[in-house]
């Protein structure tokens, strides 16, 4: 069965078969996974978002209109169920609970540790755009889409996030 393609796969899992559920779980875990990991910033809370999603995903595959497009699908709704998450933990920050950073920031003093901690500290409508943008390689198109959101948003975020890096590394540049 795992040489089958998705449609065939969702056609059977529509049909109440756990087998094919079962394959489509371990076919497109990781990729959600690190969909989620990449967009809200934990492991803990990616493995609680994928297995939403998968959830989700399952009770609705009779809404899936192209079978073979489930991959893509999924991930839709991971990304929506990780910015639901940042909403909902950017909620509760207002009572005073400070959500935490994003656990892909490494403690390092190269390069590559500075900009993550940079993409880090951007506020989560901006940093998700840039997570997706630069580290998923999604077209503005392909994130405007999997956001819900116009395509020229998606292009002024990205241009207030890499201006907020660049003054932000050009300060800590000069501190330095």
């Amino acid at each position: 069965m795992d040489r089958i393609g998705d449609g065939q796969i969702v056609g059977d899992a529509r049909s109440g078969s756990s087998r094919a559920r079962s394959v489509l779980f371990r076919r497109h875990y990781r990729r959600a996974w690190q969909r989620a990991f990449a967009v809200c910033g934990r492991a803990s809370l990616a493995d609680d978002i994928t297995q939403d999603a998968f959830v989700r995903a399952f009770e609705r595959l009779g809404d899936l209109e192209d079978p073979s497009a489930f991959g893509a699908w999924l991930t839709q709704i991971v990304t929506r169920r990780a910015l639901d998450e940042l909403r909902r933990e950017s909620w509760l920050a207002t009572g005073g609970e400070v959500p935490e950073r994003p656990e892909w920031v490494d403690d390092l003093a190269d390069e590559r540790g500075r900009v993550q901690q940079a993409v880090g500290a951007l506020g989560d409508d901006r940093r998700v755009v840039v997570v997706m943008r630069y580290w998923l390689d999604l077209t503005p198109a392909e994130i405007a889409d999997e956001l819900e959101l116009p395509v020229g948003t998606v292009h002024s975020r990205l241009a207030r996030a890499l201006a907020e890096l660049r003054a932000g590394l050009e300060e800590e540049g000069a501190d330095g």
